[in-house]
Parts: structure tokens; sequence; C-alpha cells
């Protein structure tokens, strides 16, 4: 067996209890080879529509694309700087109400300048997704970070 240089398990407390992903609240799930899953907790505060009681659109980009990132360092076993260039996500259905919502990344493909992935939101049932997502990223030029502990 290969040794890992990068884990997301271990990665994500780190890279997502900061920013933007900390105020989120984005955790860990699981992950493989070359995807990670990471969670959004369902809070009053991220609601979209009264109304309907359900995650706004704008968290679930944000899970997708931190998931998608993770999913890239997992893929090129490295952690390297990287920028979206293009995330499209298409809504299927909106959350159920009170659900947390997981997003997988999966990155399909690594060329000399970009990273291609793919993944899905779902609220509990990967066969009934809340959303779709392709994506393209940008790999920046420099050399391999290492994740500070804790």
């Amino acid at each position: 067996m290969t040794e890992q240089n990068f884990d997301p398990k271990a990665a994500t407390p780190f890279l997502c209890s900061r920013g933007h992903p900390g105020w989120l609240g984005l955790t860990y799930s699981d992950h493989g080879p070359d995807w990670v899953e990471l969670e959004l907790p369902w809070r009053e505060d991220l609601i979209g529509d009264d109304g309907m009681r359900v995650l706004a659109s704008g968290p679930i980009l944000s899970l997708m694309d931190m998931a998608s990132g993770l999913a890239i360092w997992r893929k090129m076993d490295a952690f390297q700087a990287i920028a979206t260039l293009d995330l499209r996500v298409d809504y299927v259905r909106p959350a159920r109400e009170g659900a947390h919502v997981f997003g997988r990344s999966q990155c399909y493909r690594v060329t000399r300048s970009a990273a291609f992935v793919r993944g899905l939101a779902h609220d509990g049932d990967t066969e009934d997704p809340v959303a779709h997502i392709q994506a393209v990223f940008m790999k920046i030029g420099g050399e391999t970070r290492e994740l500070p502990d804790g």
C-alpha cells in the first residue's frame, strides 16, 4: 500500500474551521481515492425561502465547491493551490425541510493545468439528489504545501 500524502479526513477540520466553510459549519463525511463527501448542517439562518424552510442554494454551492477542491487534492494526493474556473450547478429539487445536505464530488481527470470534477448534493439519498455539479479548476503553479496540525 502506498503512503497517502493528502488525507481529507485529517485536512477537513483545519480547512473547514475558518472563513466561509467554517461559518457554514461544513464537516467531513467520507472519501475515496478520487472523491470526497462533506456535510452541510441545516440551520435556521441558512433558509432561502421562509415559506419553504429549506437550505438556500448559496450554501449548497459553497458546499460543492469545497468538496470539489478536497476531491482534487485527494486525486492529486497533494495540497496545491487551485482556483475554481467554472462551476455549474443544476438544482433538481429543494432539500427536504430540516435536512442536512451532503456534497459528494469526484475528480475524474487531472491535467498539467486543470482538474475536472463532477458530483451531487443529496439530503440522505444519493438516488434522489438535490443537485448535480460539473466543474473545472485551474491548477496554480508552485510547490506543494503542508497543512498545519489542528
